[in-house]
């Protein structure tokens, strides 16, 4: 599978994060206070839930049922009730678009 325009980088809203579906792939895409667009799954691990409703704080998204937080660099969550990380994706910004391949996803070191 190839990369996808995901959404518009002026669509975006600092410390906010905006769902997307790329092939079936929900993904939350957050554009942090120091400028830096990331991309990562947007289901809670803990419960199914849409990780793109809840709350970005510093480098975080913080899920709004069950207040487990992931990182948005690492996609590990950084408290419980959830333990498993989210996927986290490789973003390439062309000509003010965000771009993302759904099937790929970064290796970060744990």
């Amino acid at each position: 599978m190839a990369r996808q325009k995901a959404i518009a980088l002026g669509d975006l809203v600092q410390d906010q994060a905006e769902r997307v579906v790329l092939d079936g792939v929900p993904i939350a895409i957050v554009l942090d206070g120091q400028g830096e667009v990331h991309a990562i799954g947007d289901t809670c691990t803990h419960g199914e839930i849409s990780l793109s409703e809840g709350f970005v704080e510093g480098d975080t998204l913080e899920c709004w049922a069950h207040g487990s937080a992931f990182s948005l660099r690492t996609g590990q969550p950084m408290n419980l009730p959830a333990f498993e990380p989210v996927p986290v994706y490789v973003v390439e910004i062309q000509d003010g678009d965000i771009y993302i391949d759904p099937t790929v996803t970064k290796e970060i070191a744990q």
